[in-house]
């Protein structure tokens, strides 16, 4: 294992039947970074999660968070836990529920203080079962973050939230990582990942495909996109394209050389206007790197 490492995966397997859920993955995360899990359903993300949370025993290969055993990082509330089907209490109030949490461990934050970082302190005194979605969300967030963790784990944490409040949710995660905490959060808004993480992890089939900063993954995946509007177009079987899609006179093509493709369209085409081309993006290569062709 690494020395230092927040979390290290060396060679993690876990099978269910003749299903691999978890095929030999290599994994290390250092203090501080937020990464971002991500993969279609089925990729073993929530399996991994369950094994680095001490909920699974794997098959083979090791795990150690903070140089201890998974069990014995949830002990010392070195590692917590946002988990999207967490239950609440619905008799207690939001203050209630997180000092029960507070109680079960033996260097708890201050309730009031769990609270205010999630953003709820206004909600102290409201029963659980009077919140919207979003609030039991930021109410999970409290409960996970009372302990003072050292590593904490989100599974879709901003399910249910407005956009407003999940701006307001990433403000608060970005004031805790300042610290020097650790996140690893799974999520299906691809934005998220784009935008909060230092660093994304793709997996696929049990395995990880991809692993690196957000420029990296794309990079992975090469070619640009481009748009343009092309009246009467008949013919867009170009040079360095791969994929066409047209909408009445706009079309969508994906490049594997869109100087090629831009050249070959204006010969063919000179009246085409409004040409843009881009860069892929994270969902580019999210879809490439774990679509069923791989």
């Amino acid at each position: 294992m690494r020395a230092g490492a927040a979390v290290a995966l060396n060679g993690l397997r876990k099978r269910f039947g003749e299903v691999r859920a978890v095929d030999g993955i290599d994994l290390v995360i250092t203090p501080g970074e937020v990464v971002a899990l991500l993969g279609p359903n089925g990729a073993g993300k929530s399996t991994t999660v369950d094994m680095l949370l001490g909920l699974s025993t794997p098959d083979g290969g090791t795990i150690s968070v903070f140089g201890t055993s998974p069990r014995e990082a949830v002990v010392a509330g070195r590692i917590s836990a946002m988990l999207q089907s967490g239950a609440l209490l619905d008799d207690a109030t939001v203050a209630e529920a997180v000092g029960l949490i507070a109680a079960l461990h033996r260097k708890p934050m201050p309730v009031a203080q769990a609270l205010e970082q999630a953003g709820i302190a206004d909600l102290a005194g409201r029963k659980c079962t009077k919140l919207s979605g979003g609030q039991k969300q930021r109410v999970r967030f409290a409960l996970a973050l009372v302990c003072d963790p050292d590593l904490l784990v989100l599974d879709e944490p901003t399910v249910a939230m407005d956009v407003e409040t999940r701006r307001a949710f990433w403000q608060q995660m970005r004031a805790y990582t300042d610290t020097g905490r650790t996140v690893l959060f799974a999520t299906h808004y691809l934005e998220e990942a784009e935008e909060y993480a230092d660093r994304v992890v793709l997996m696929r089939s049990g395995r990880i495909v991809a692993d690196g900063s957000v420029a990296q993954v794309r990079a992975a995946v090469s070619g640009r996109t481009l748009r343009a509007v092309v009246p009467g177009a008949t013919d867009l079987t170009l040079p360095g394209v791969r994929l066409v899609e047209r909408r009445g006179d706009q079309i969508t093509l994906t490049c594997t050389d869109s100087d090629a493709a831009v050249r070959a369209l204006l010969t063919r085409y000179p009246t085409a206007h409004d040409i843009e081309i881009t860069a892929l993006g994270l969902e580019d290569a999210f879809l490439a790197l774990t679509g069923e062709d791989n």
